[in-house]
């Protein structure tokens, strides 16, 4: 019978085990000003799928601009990761590396992230700072409408914030002197899915929402592309990069209140030395929460996977609630799946337990094709973690102490 799993409990293996060793070598980084620095890359990494970063570590010009306008954590997560799984196809990790972006500065990108202003607009804005020949960069359209304007809100839907944010990474490689030198630059755009905005007083005052249609983020992303590459091949600031080649891509984020994050819908290459962007390709890939209407819809034997896998549980753990989680697919194939399971626990005993009994369970409903977490959680916080990688027979478990 399955209850008798604790009588296995002595034999759980509590993976707290080694820490990899992290053998380092030194190279010589090029910087884009020729000066030369010394830079660290550890040999160990964790997957293929993740790049080596350069040491000592670099934060990007324009850091903190994802945080502050993504909408949410998890398309926060998905926007700077899910842009270093498209860089894989042009920058492979196992000769490039890693750096935050050092070429777009933050108040360069704050001003791309802004309407661009009427003639009107910026001959007021002129005056107000009293110089002339001011900058006009603004990616999002142009909004001259008085708040007492009766159009107001029709002028609003008509000409929503698009573009939400931008985010440059890039990739060194070792050239021939064995020295590290910018290979490729990534650039990230986030486009709004829902415009929020708030009416002025006279009109109520209180929040509207306008869902932004998949055409219109396609068109207005492309044209964002289009003039942020134009503006690096050929504003003298970026003289150093024309060079190298660039790969863009769009990122659809979700509305606030979603569960599951947003996704990448396009990409593009520009060629070194042009400024003409390659052919678009479309990007399949999209999050499912489970369990959601939406999943069962779409992927009907997926959702009852997990479905199957929480009424295990509950056959046997009375106080168990429901497995939640998330999955990401490509080209409509489930390739990630991570769920969490909380639960209420009264020792270690039984964490213990549970976690082996889950662990069996895994290797009853899942296939190995799909790369899974499973985390363990109770009110004190995490308990314990089961991975297994695509393509492993057996998971890796670890239990906290």
């Amino acid at each position: 019978m399955r209850n008798l799993y604790l009588l296995g409990l002595a034999f759980l293996l509590l993976l707290s085990g080694c820490a990899p060793k992290f053998e380092q070598e030194t190279e010589v980084v090029q910087d884009s000003d020729k000066k030369a620095e010394k830079a660290i890359i550890p040999r160990y990494n964790i997957s293929d799928s993740y790049y080596k970063a350069v040491l000592p570590y670099k934060t990007g010009k324009a850091r903190g601009i994802v945080a502050s306008y993504i909408n949410n954590r998890l398309d926060i997560d998905e926007f700077e990761t899910g842009l270093m799984r498209i860089a894989q196809d042009s920058f492979p990790s196992d000769k490039y590396f890693f750096q935050e972006g050092q070429y777009l500065e933050k108040e360069t990108v704050q001003d791309w992230l802004k309407r661009k202003r009427s003639s009107a607009q910026q001959q007021a804005y002129e005056k107000a700072l009293e110089k002339k020949n001011l900058p006009n960069e603004g990616l999002n359209p142009i909004f001259d409408t008085s708040n007492e304007d009766p159009g107001y809100e029709a002028a609003m839907k008509k000409s929503p914030i698009y573009v939400a944010a931008i985010t440059e990474q890039n990739y060194l490689i070792k050239n021939n002197e064995d020295k590290l030198e910018i290979g490729g630059i990534v650039i990230g755009i986030g486009m709004n899915s829902h415009h929020y905005y708030n009416l002025p007083d006279s009109m109520g005052g209180y929040p509207r929402d306008v869902e932004i249609s998949n055409a219109e983020i396609e068109r207005e992303g492309k044209k964002a592309a289009e003039e942020i590459i134009n503006r690096i091949r050929t504003e003298k600031e970026y003289a150093s990069i024309r060079d190298i080649p660039i790969v863009v891509a769009l990122f659809k984020q979700q509305a606030v209140s979603a569960v599951a994050p947003g996704n990448f819908i396009m990409k593009a290459k520009v060629d070194a030395n042009s400024s003409n962007i390659g052919k678009w390709e479309t990007i399949n890939e999209k999050y499912y929460f489970f369990p959601s209407n939406e999943a069962k819809s779409n992927y009907r034997e997926d959702s009852l996977m997990v479905q199957n896998f929480s009424d295990a549980i509950a056959d046997f753990f009375p106080n168990f609630t429901a497995v939640v989680g998330k999955g990401f697919y490509k080209d409509d194939e489930l390739q990630e799946l991570t769920l969490k399971i909380p639960m209420q626990f009264y020792g270690k005993a039984e964490v213990i337990g549970f976690t082996q009994y889950v662990t069996g369970l895994i290797m009853e409903h899942f296939e190995n094709y799909i790369s899974l977490q499973v985390y363990i959680e109770s009110e004190s916080g995490a308990e314990s973690v089961i991975i297994r990688d695509a393509g492993e027979s057996e998971p890796t478990v670890h239990v906290y102490n």
